[in-house]
């Protein structure tokens, strides 16, 4: 158990999976915010067994027995992955200023807690600061000699933000036709398959397909739109629990399921400016988005007409060989 409860919100958000919940669930219990927001999607039609693995769900997200205030959302419907996280998180951020976020497979260690509460004081009035993340995919192939550094992309297996980055997300990307004829997008990814994988996942977002059914894509965007880069700790401090068969995003056999957390060391060692890594960041852009084999990059180049949900399936099938 912490010493001090934590004084920052947390937000944690469920559907149908008891076991990796109750682990969540503990490790937020031996940090004991005083504040705990629980975001439940309803069961899906014409599957029986939701409604009582979400009833098992909700049972363990209430046992409280610390002094915090519960703050309940739990839908009677399935609302689907973007729209139950999307309206959710707007609930939240209409209650409190900031808050740490986790999805039921998210499982953080002691420093995550540490490290977002520490950062999210910090970096309050940083515009240019988007989210605090607790994911580090990098796997010691770069050197970060701080204790974090600076990133374009928004990793979200255990992260932070603040209302005032949140408030800027528009969920059905409205503008990205008019910026996907602009220039715009390749100042951000650069020229080749990158660029074309990232046009790809945007259309198919801005268009609402339901093999696309995440919410993280719009966030993504409202980032680089409004100029903001994510902060990644220098160790991961958060293993992802959920990699199975019945995992919405993640297959049994994604090489991310053996990454491991490692505690941070305080008091943090803070970097001198605030800038992009960039060469971490493009070696992370080829190992978890297009892809660096002969074969993906070909795929990319080709811009081959197959929808981008289906690829990331075909690529989830397949996840062990990337």
């Amino acid at each position: 158990m912490s010493e001090q409860p934590l004084t920052e919100a947390v937000v944690l958000i469920v559907f149908n999976r008891p076991e990796p919940t109750a682990r969540v669930f503990e490790a937020i219990r031996s940090a004991r915010p005083c504040q705990l927001f629980v975001i439940a999607d309803g069961p899906r039609l014409g599957r029986p067994a939701d409604a009582d693995l979400c009833r098992k769900v909700r049972e363990i997200v209430t046992k409280v027995d610390w002094e915090c205030e519960l703050v309940l959302r739990f839908s009677d419907v399935n609302l689907g992955c973007r729209k139950s996280v999307t309206e959710g998180l707007n609930w939240v951020f209409t209650q409190v200023e900031r808050a740490i976020i986790l999805e039921d497979d998210c499982l953080p260690i002691a420093s995550f807690f540490l490290f977002c509460s520490e950062l999210l004081e910090r970096y309050a009035e940083e515009l240019m600061i988007g989210m605090i993340s607790g994911d580090n995919f990098i796997e010691n192939k770069w050197l970060v000699s701080e204790s974090y550094y600076f990133s374009r992309f928004c990793h979200i297996w255990g992260w932070a933000t603040w209302r005032r980055a949140w408030e800027k997300l528009d969920p059905t990307l409205g503008d990205w036709p008019d910026r996907r004829k602009t220039p715009w997008l390749k100042s951000i990814s650069g020229q080749g398959p990158q660029l074309h994988y990232w046009q790809c996942i945007l259309d198919d977002s801005h268009a609402g397909n339901r093999g696309l059914n995440t919410w993280d894509v719009a966030w993504q965007y409202a980032n680089w739109k409004n100029g903001m880069l994510c902060i990644l700790p220098s160790t991961n401090l958060v293993k992802n629990v959920g990699f199975s068969e019945d995992s919405t995003h993640t297959g049994p056999n994604d090489h991310r399921a053996s990454m491991q957390a490692a505690e941070l060391t305080f008091p943090l060692n803070h970097p001198n400016e605030i800038a992009c890594y960039k060469a971490a960041d493009d070696w992370s852009e080829r190992r978890l988005y297009y892809g660096a084999t002969p074969g993906q990059l070909i795929f990319w180049s080709l811009r081959l007409p197959i929808p981008i949900h289906r690829v990331l399936q075909i690529r989830r099938m397949f996840s062990r060989y990337f």
